[in-house]
């Protein structure tokens, strides 16, 4: 039997400009805009009080406008070289109703929208997920699956309640295929359902993710569960210097036994595995 990976999932933190992209998923909530500067750095208040450009994916004050005041701002802006573009090296069009792209080496925002429109975060979220519990687990240890895990719909990995998986199985579960239930088991091996949302909103706000709340470890729909595109470059760029959560990641295919002497086949649908090779990615 093969599990396949839904092709709609987001690899938010696979992209090579470290692309961050959020389509038609909700309406975004105002986010507060000033004054219109160059695009730069993520760093972000609720007020959306301005700041001076900076150019890297990190750290401007807590009090300004995460990654300068032009990101304020819903409307597309674009962190052209000497300023002014030639026709031939404008923005295409981008069919996303928010997005950013930044490099992933320097944290340099190239281009974005809406960055700090709120959106439903649907698996984009096991990103987080993953960089906030890989530290915490043992990939050795083994946790016992609930009825709550083997009951979330869709379960992706077909955990049965009251059987042993190990943390590496799950987690491999949970980035080939996005596993919804293997979300909820891995952060019920922390303690607790609560104590792991806690470990990743903490996690959120320590990359100044401040546009996010998560709700559900899988990312589905949950009153208060929201994230931003910018957040999402944020995230993305963290899972890319982690060593453990690519080698997850970049799992082609893994055998998993799901059941007492039955295995199935999980299958990375990441289309960019295959085609650019895992060394590139």
């Amino acid at each position: 039997m093969t599990r396949r990976r839904r092709p709609w999932v987001a690899a938010a933190a696979l992209g090579l400009a470290g692309l961050a992209a959020l389509s038609g998923l909700a309406t975004p909530s105002a986010q507060a805009a000033s004054s219109a500067q160059a695009a730069s750095s993520p760093t972000r208040s609720p007020s959306g009080r301005s700041s001076p450009d900076a150019g890297t994916l990190n750290a401007t004050p807590a009090d300004a406008t995460q990654g300068g005041a032009k990101l304020a701002y819903r409307n597309t802006a674009v962190n052209y070289p000497g300023g002014q573009p030639a026709k031939s090296d404008k923005l295409p069009r981008v069919p996303a109703s928010a997005f950013l792209v930044a490099d992933a080496g320097t944290g340099q925002v190239l281009a974005a929208k809406d960055a700090h429109g709120y959106y439903r975060p649907a698996s984009t979220l096991k990103v987080l997920t993953a960089i906030s519990l890989i530290p915490v687990l043992n990939p050795d240890a083994t946790t016992v699956a609930s009825q709550q895990a083997a009951h979330t719909e869709p379960n992706d990995a077909g955990l049965v309640a009251g059987r042993r998986y190990t943390i590496h199985n799950l987690f491999t579960a949970l980035l080939t295929i996005s596993a919804n239930d293997a979300a909820v088991a891995l952060a019920q091996a922390t303690g607790s359902l609560a104590k792991g949302m806690a470990l990743i909103n903490a996690e959120a706000h320590h990359l100044q993710a401040y546009d996010t709340v998560a709700v559900q470890p899988n990312g589905l729909d949950a009153p208060g569960q929201h994230i931003s595109a910018y957040d999402e470059a944020l995230i993305a760029r963290q899972a890319l210097a982690n060593r453990s959560f690519l080698g997850y990641d970049r799992t082609l295919s893994a055998r998993f036994e799901d059941k007492p002497k039955h295995w199935v086949t999980l299958v990375n649908q990441n289309q960019m595995l295959f085609k650019i090779g895992r060394a590139h990615v």
